[in-house]
């Protein structure tokens, strides 16, 4: 980093706040990055704050800001019909350098995997501006699984300033990748901090939209879908709704809630493969506080969706993941999550036992939390702080046990 308002050779005589500028494009990193942001807001003292979104998915992430009362205070619009990512790349690149150009800050914050995160760090790196990654280091070593996120997660760290790891293994997984572990901070993961910030504001108790109800009285037990990872794309996801239909054939006490995303290579096909299955129902993905109460009301999640493994947990949620690899093996490891893949006749059996043995299904639904206690965001801003000589003791770490 090039000597400048906040370098650390004018730490001690500086007092001015941080400028940091976040970056986002998508629904998880609203998600994610929507307590840090109003963490960071609480201190003006400390910090001045800017939201620049590139908007790669528009309605559903615009949803999810609007959930935290967060308005950005620069919108890059980049959404087209059926974008591919590296037309996101391209423009998230040049029109982030353009406004990094103008606005100098003293660090860029990113979340997670996508491609506006690595677009991000990318302009912010060629502007030789700090990049803070929130959720690094989660890995699983196949540049195909998640595609193309595993690639842009292990390429933001090669740029990355400051990783907040969201548990031990993640941290682990960039001390071995050459990252000096001054620089790796354990946070836990800001999504139980959004979590732990809806239930607490809604009371601990979330309303199922109104139009849902009666899909639901069909039967005494939700088992709630989400599967749409590009790796999906195609015969897995046609896999997945198979096994949904054996599924409701073999328990008649079950409805099956497909919440369903609105890219159309995915609506299109489980709109082809599930029209008419009885107790099984297609809904638009919900915004956040309703899909949060469809998972308090579940008995059983089935997803490929790398937050719902997060938080399902938390709520004492069994989950199946529909992947063929996972980068949080935490939730597996502490038994309340399983890794099932896609194949019909394995995600038949680990629902069956599931649904079909009480003693099974008590054991992995419990109420624990391998992936964060509510407050990463303190301890993100607490990190950032230390790095510019503003706090003079390194931030405790998250422990998951």
């Amino acid at each position: 980093m090039e000597p400048g308002r906040n370098s650390p050779s004018d730490r001690s005589r500086d007092p001015e706040p941080i400028r940091a500028v976040v970056a986002l494009g998508t629904r998880p990193e609203a998600i994610k990055l929507a307590p840090v942001l109003l963490d960071l807001k609480k201190y003006p003292e400390q910090f001045e704050v800017k939201l620049v979104v590139t908007a790669q998915h528009r309605e559903i992430m615009d949803e999810a800001l609007t959930t935290f009362g967060i308005v950005p205070d620069e919108d890059l619009d980049i959404m087209t019909a059926n974008q591919q990512p590296a037309y996101v790349a391209a423009r998230a690149l040049a029109d982030l350098d353009r406004v990094l150009e103008r606005d100098t800050p003293d660090i860029l914050l990113v979340e997670g995997d996508t491609v506006s995160c690595l677009a991000a760090s990318l302009a912010a790196f060629y502007r030789r501006i700090p990049v803070g990654h929130v959720e690094a280091g989660l890995r699983t070593y196949d540049r195909f699984n998640p595609f193309p996120e595993e690639v842009n997660r292990r390429l933001t760290a090669v740029v990355a300033d400051l990783h907040f790891a969201p548990t031990r293994l993640a941290a682990e997984h960039l001390v071995k990748e050459g990252i000096r572990p001054e620089r790796v901070f354990v946070t836990g993961n800001t999504v139980i901090d959004a979590l732990h910030m809806t239930l607490a504001r809604a009371g601990g108790a979330l309303k199922v939209p109104e139009h849902l109800e009666p899909v639901l009285s069909e039967g005494t037990r939700l088992v709630l879908v989400t599967a749409h990872r590009r790796e999906n794309w195609g015969q897995p996801i046609r896999n997945i709704c198979s096994a949904i239909r054996n599924l409701v054939s073999s328990f008649p006490d079950i409805v099956v809630l497909y919440c369903v995303h609105p890219n159309p290579v995915v609506r299109d096909v489980v709109s082809e493969e599930l029209a008419g299955v009885r107790r099984t129902h297609l809904a638009d993905f919900p915004g956040y506080l309703s899909f949060l109460a469809l998972m308090q009301r579940a008995y059983l999640i089935l997803t490929d969706s790398g937050g719902i493994q997060e938080e399902a947990p938390s709520l004492g949620k069994p989950v199946l993941v529909l992947r063929e690899k996972t980068e949080r093996p935490e939730g597996i490891e502490a038994g309340v999550a399983r890794l099932c893949g896609t194949d019909t006749g394995q995600i038949v059996r680990e629902a069956s036992l599931i649904l079909g043995d009480e003693g099974e299904y008590r054991a992995m639904a419990r109420a624990v939390s391998p992936y964060g206690d509510g407050r990463a965001a303190q301890r993100i801003r607490q990190a950032i702080l230390y790095h510019f000589g503003r706090l003079q003791q390194r931030p405790e770490e998250f422990s998951s046990y």
